[in-house]
């Protein structure tokens, strides 16, 4: 399990449109693809919430991070894995509609009834959006000797594309062999927060190797952003630092 210390939350009124939510508490960055619009919300920590074409996806939503009541009801729900600041059953519960799909890592097992257990490797089309599932593990930092903070096969990150973009969210992982030779990613989220995940030097080897168009660092804890900002300044990636509360 993680340990580490919230920040507090000061959460505005929000407007019914959602760029009026993004304009007035959260950070909200568009891309466009040759399927519509997509609307990427910077959450905090490890929650983002997309929508597009009518369709709102939330990932690793937390109830510590914001008042999801709030925030509008999910399509599409995507669990990276079992820890409590990714896996929130109340989150969840708050999020859902009847119609709603929950997609989650195989260490969630059946904590969320009626989730669909993607595993490492599998790819799914969940209303009408194509997802992979990314192995997300630790080789170098360990809870203890043998012991990764997340063990391969556990945790997922996922590919989803829209329209002709693709887009990838890590969740906890490290700089793995799977993560570098993924194709076409045209938007990586990649985490940068120690020692559960990457140290920015790591960030830099993975990207390199991705080499997205767009990089978002997230799930940052107290490391600093400018430094990968700094390590790929020559890379061609556009390194964009978002507010994540």
């Amino acid at each position: 399990m993680h340990t580490f210390h919230w920040p507090r939350l000061l959460l505005l009124a929000i407007l019914p449109a959602l760029p009026a939510l993004a304009r007035e508490e959260l950070a909200m960055d568009t891309i466009k693809t040759s399927a519509g619009d997509l609307h990427m919300t910077f959450i905090g920590h490890a929650s983002l919430m997309f929508t597009f074409n009518g369709k709102v996806i939330h990932i690793d939503p937390c109830s510590q991070l914001a008042d999801y009541t709030r925030l509008p009801k999910a399509d599409i729900i995507l669990v990276t894995h079992e820890h409590p600041d990714h896996l929130d059953p109340s989150a969840i519960k708050t999020l859902r509609k009847p119609d709603t799909a929950v997609v989650v890592s195989r260490s969630c097992g059946n904590r969320i009834p009626g989730g669909l257990i993607m595993t490492n490797g599998e790819m799914n089309t969940v209303q009408g959006i194509t997802i992979e599932a990314v192995p997300a593990y630790n080789i170098v930092h360990l809870r203890a000797p043998g012991m990764p903070y997340h063990p391969k096969g556990n945790g997922n990150g996922y590919v989803l594309t829209f329209g002709d973009k693709r887009v990838y969210v890590a969740g906890d992982t490290e700089n793995t062999p799977e993560l570098k030779i993924l194709p076409d990613i045209d938007c990586a989220f990649l985490p940068m927060n120690l020692p559960y995940t990457m140290t920015p030097e790591m960030v830099a080897d993975a990207a390199r190797s991705l080499h997205p168009k767009i990089l978002y660092p997230y799930h940052m804890g107290e490391t600093d952003p400018s430094i990968i900002v700094g390590l790929l300044k020559d890379s061609g990636i556009d390194v964009r630092i978002r507010k994540l509360q």
